[in-house]
Parts: structure tokens; sequence; C-alpha cells
């Protein structure tokens, strides 16, 4: 029955999985550390539930190609462009820097420089999923910090087809020339690129087919086959399963189809990743863990303080402020997934020894573990060393008054600043981004550099004589400390908030914003408003639900019980009549029709009260008035009876 054991296995890490997402999901921490944990403790080092591993790590090998193809979906070449400054500057510099520094450091230790290389790989590479799905929690994506941490962690994912590619290099016969290796790596490029060349023509045609089927099974099927024969393509070459992966994700990511394909992966991908990350967990020597804690520990923390230190300087080069320097280099500051499979991949190379990848991957593991509570205490950090860091602002001293303050240049920050100017209404703008700001001043803009949270930019921006402060920006920590500043400084100023979730709202109240933007009520709002629209509610009764909502800062909408009587006078509105228009364009079906002929009254029970032609108006038109094109037709009657006569105005009568 030993055939049977991989079942009883798969059974046994979904069924510890389930529990795993919702405690994890409970206690707001990614369900990634959860696998990880549950791993160890089921695994042949811990109460050896699960005790042969070879076959769990064949699945999860599955797991790591879903999970490259997936990424490789999500790299289209347009979004990449807009993120350029982040992806090769930041990203490169903090891969190149992580591989070199600690290959030459260990070096110094007579460690080859092939496998000190290798060791750098390993460590330059953070967690994609753990980072992401809190960053996207904590509502920071969109933060300065955020869209530079997702540019690092894209080039990242972007380094690991090359590293792949070079293993076989590094773990090569060290008497090999210099010929050899380069003979080996330019035919390791030239079949990757002969695959891509190949799949590009291939690739979409065959989706086309597969989609004009118009059978979902076929589609699925035929999506999984080039994913896994892509794959195994690349390997059969003498690369990796995962680089045939992202190359098909990559190509697949062009076509039309790409949306569709990623829903028929993503439950794939989300099954065989927890058992990739089980499977890494299975991995973990809890006994050697336990005899080298101190040396483990030492590493853990070496590792955290290098690539923190490492991202800090490079984001500070780009001239970032310390505050968001600090921020991304601790979101920075784990070893990520596609590390444990280069780990793997580099023991077949014999580039990693036994005792040395023990220790990597318990090093690993707990840098990942420890990846949330440093995520919940950076901005503490942030704010402490900020706070000891100088402030640069410009030499020429501001003078502003009875203006307004604009944290944040983005689409929002942007559409103001057009509307004030327009309106004459003196403003300055506060923004993170140096590019900003030098495209901005270029556009004549009224732009400070500088971080929010420093009192000193805030009075410098001349928040003691401001009448309002708009926080525009997408960093709810940073919001709410400027807010507290501001305040502080000066108690009259307007404070209007954009936040995306209802739970700060309270908060924000009691930090002194007088008004707060939601935007998942602003949505709500909307779509009633365009509801009642609908329904022909005379505007200024929408307006003024709109306007109470408001007051009450959504109170009504953030009940999940709210009171019928909150909204009744609403039936009564729609009991009575109405006056709305109706415009007649040059293409509708009753131009020329007398009002005899269209006999609107009689089919609707609505009245046609007057007719707008121009500059002048027909009051009480004559059933031998015709109706031309350009008319407004001013109707009366019930909600229903002006449904009517619009549906049959329309033709769909």
């Amino acid at each position: 029955m030993n055939q049977f054991t991989i079942i009883k296995d798969i059974v046994l890490i979904l069924l510890v999985s389930l529990p795993i997402i919702f405690l994890f999901r409970k206690i707001n921490l990614p369900s990634i550390t959860g696998f990880l944990i549950a791993g160890m403790l089921i695994g042949p080092y811990g109460f050896h539930i699960i005790s042969d591993i070879e076959v769990i790590q064949t699945m999860a090998e599955v797991g790591v190609i879903l999970l490259l193809f997936t990424i490789g979906l999500e790299v289209n070449p347009g979004s990449l462009s807009k993120m350029k400054k982040f992806l090769l500057y930041s990203g490169g510099f903090q891969v190149a820097l992580s591989v070199i520094i600690p290959a030459l450091i260990f070096l110094l230790f007579k460690i080859p420089l092939s496998k000190g290389i290798f060791l750098g790989m390993l460590i330059s590479l953070s967690s994609t999923a753990i980072v992401l799905k809190i960053l996207s929690e904590k509502d920071q994506v969109d933060s300065p910090h955020g869209r530079i941490t997702l540019g690092i962690l894209v080039f990242q994912d972007l380094a690991v087809v090359p590293m792949f590619i070079i293993l076989p290099l590094l773990g090569s016969d060290q008497a090999s020339s210099t010929f050899t290796y380069l003979v080996q790596f330019f035919l390791a490029f030239g079949a990757l690129a002969l695959i891509i060349i190949i799949s590009r023509f291939i690739m979409p045609k065959v989706l086309y087919q597969l989609a004009h089927l118009r059978i979902r099974e076929a589609f699925t099927i035929g999506t999984v086959l080039l994913l896994l024969g892509t794959a195994y393509l690349t390997h059969a070459l003498g690369l990796s399963f995962a680089i045939g992966a992202f190359i098909a994700g990559v190509i697949l990511s062009d076509s039309d189809f790409s949306h569709q394909v990623t829903s028929e992966i993503l439950p794939l991908k989300d099954i065989f990743n927890s058992i990739f990350f089980v499977s890494i967990g299975l991995l973990l020597n809890l006994s050697f863990l336990i005899e080298s804690f101190t040396l483990i520990a030492l590493v853990v923390i070496s590792i955290i303080l290098f690539k923190s230190f490492l991202v800090f300087i490079i984001i500070r080069i780009l001239h970032y402020p310390v505050r968001t320097a600090v921020l991304t280099g601790l979101a920075l500051a784990q070893v990520g997934e596609f590390s444990f499979v280069l780990a793997q991949e580099g023991m077949t190379y014999h580039l990693l020894e036994s005792n040395l990848y023990n220790i990597f991957l318990a090093s690993s593991i707990f840098t990942m573990l420890l990846t949330p509570l440093i995520l919940q205490l950076a901005p503490l950090i942030a704010n402490k060393l900020s706070k000891i860091a100088p402030v640069f602002t410009e030499t020429k001293k501001a003078k502003f008054n009875d203006h307004v303050i604009i944290a944040g240049f983005g689409l929002n920050g942007r559409n103001l600043a057009r509307v004030l100017k327009e309106a004459g209404i003196l403003y300055v703008v506060i923004e993170l981004n140096p590019d900003t700001i030098k495209e901005g001043k270029l556009k004549g803009e009224n732009m400070i550099y500088g971080d929010i949270t420093k009192e000193e930019i805030l009075l410098y921006a001349g928040i003691k004589t401001a009448r309002v402060i708009v926080f525009a920006i997408s960093d709810p920590p940073s919001t709410k400390s400027a807010l507290k500043i501001a305040k502080s400084n000066n108690p009259s100023i307007k404070a209007i908030v954009r936040t995306r979730y209802i739970d700060e709202i309270d908060e924000l109240i009691l930090l002194g914003a007088d008004e707060i933007i939601p935007e998942e009520f602003e949505t709500s709002l909307q779509i009633f408003s365009k509801v009642l629209q609908k329904y022909h509610f005379p505007l200024n009764i929408i307006m003024q639900q709109v306007s109470i909502l408001r007051s009450e800062s959504y109170s009504l909408l953030r009940k999940e019980k709210t009171e019928v009587s909150s909204f009744s006078h609403l039936d009564e509105i729609l009991a009575a009549g109405l006056t709305s228009t109706y415009y007649i364009n040059e293409d509708n079906y009753h131009t020329g029709q007398t009002l005899a002929q269209l006999n609107l009254r009689s089919q609707t029970d609505a009245t046609i009260i007057a007719i707008v032609r121009g500059n002048r108006t027909i009051s009480t038109p004559s059933a031998k008035d015709t109706i031309e094109s350009g008319d407004t037709l001013v109707i009366t009657g019930t909600h229903k009876s002006v449904d009517l006569a619009f549906s049959l105005l329309d033709g769909k009568q």
C-alpha cells in the first residue's frame, strides 16, 4: 500500500492548510508563514506525521512552476515601463550589490568565489508573496515605499531567470576554461531565445483555436499543456522547469486570453503553493535548529540588517526621504521563496553542502516568519530614524497665506491642483517622488520636496497660515501622523483626508479630520445616486440624501442594519408626480411625428407640457405640433408613467 502514501500525505497537508488559512487570516498574518510552521511540525524532524518528502518535493516543484507562470503573466512590458526607475535602478543595484558584497565577504573566509556568488544570489531575493500580501492588506501598495518595494520585487522575480541559467556555470568543474564557460552560457541563452521565438508564434494560435472551440475543459487542459510543455522543454535543454514556466507566462501576458488563463490557473497555483511552502517546512531539521540556535540567530539578524541597510542606502542615493528608505528596507529584509528553489537546484551542482544548507534553510524561514512583525514595527522605526535625520528644503524661504496644502501629487492631487489653478486659489504641493517634483516644476507647479510626516516640512509649507490641507496619498500611517502635526500647529485648518477603508474613519475623526472621503462609500453614493436618477428622483433630493450621509460620516452606510425610517420619505417621493425632460436625437424614430400621432398620454399616462426648441419654448403644445430633431420635451406624470414615456420615446415599446 506504499503507492498510496502520497494520497495520505496530500490529505494531511490540505487538512492542515485549511485551519491555518483561517487562523492566520484572523490574526492578520500571511498564511505562508503558517504553512512553513505546519511543515516544521508534521515533517520528519517534527512529529514525524510525514516522513517521505521526495514525492512531496516533486509536487512542490509544480507549485514553483505555477508561481513563476503567474508572475510571467503579470509581467507586461507596458506596465514595467512605467516603473522602470524602480526596476532598473533600485532593483538592479539591490540584486547586484546583494550578490557582490557577500561573495567578497565569503572570499575572505576562504569560500570559493562561485559558491560565494551563489550564496549572494540566495540572499538577494525577497518574498514577493508575503510582502505584497501585507502591503496590500495595509493599503500601502500605492504609497511611495510600496511602489519602490514593488519595483524591486518585480526585478528580483525577473532576475531569478538568469540566476537559474548561470547555476550550471557556477557548479561546473573549476578547471574548465573561460571559453567553455562562455560557450555554455551562450548556448543556454541561445536555447532560451529559440524557445521564446517558437512559443511566441505557436502559443497565441493554439489558445485562439482552443477558445474557438468554446469548450472550457479544452481551454483549461490546453493551457496546462502549454505551460508544462514549455517547462519540460527548457528542462530537456538543460535549463530549469521554472524558466520555461516564466517564458510561457510572459508570452501569454500579451495575448487576449491572459485574464482567462489566470482565472483557470489561479486555483491550481494556490493549492500547489501551499504544498510548496509546507514542503520547505518539512525540510527544516528541528534538532539542528536547537543545536545551532545561536549561530542561526546571528545569521538571521545579519541578513535582516544587511538587506535593510543596503536598500536604505540605495533609496537614499535616489533622493528619497529617510522614512521611505527605512520602510522599503525593512519590507525587503527577508529571504524569498525562490531562494529555496535556487538552493535545492544548487544542491544538485554541489554549490551548497548539507550543513550550510541547513543553516540557510533555518535562517531563511525565520526571516520570513519575522516579516509580519518587522512590517508592524516599521512605521515606528521609520518615524524614530526620520526625526534624527536632517530635513532638507529649498533655500529660498517660502511665504504662503490662506492657501491649500496638497499632500501627494498623484491622480487626485493633480486634478485638485488643476481646479485650484483655474479658480485662482493659491496652493502648494508636498511630494516625495523627486521625478514628480522635477516634472511638476517644469510645468510651473508650486511644489516642495519633503516628507509630510516631518513638522519642519509642514511649517515650511505654511501650515500655520493655510486654510485647507488635503491628504491625497495612499499611506495611512503617514496620513495619521501628518494630520496630528497639522492640527497641533493650526487647529482651525480644514483637513480633508482620502482613505480606502471604513475602519479608519473613527481614528481619523479623533485626530481632527474635518472631511473624510472613503473610497468604498463614495462608490456606494455614486451607485445609489445613479439608481435614483434612473427612477427620476429630483436632483435636489438625491443631493440631500448624499449630504446627509456625508455629514454623519457615512454612519448610516457603516451600520450593518440601517433603520428603514432613515429613507422612508423616499417612498413618498416615488408615489408623487414629477417633471422630467427628454432630448430628441437626430436618429430618433419619432422625429417628424405630431403629438397626436405619438399619442403619449393614452399609452403611458404621461403628458408633454412643453417643447423647448432652440431659444423658444412652446408652452401647452397642441396635438398638431410636430416633434423635431433637437427638441427637448418636458414631460410630467408619475414615476411609472414617465418611465413608460421614456421607453416609448426610445422605441422600446
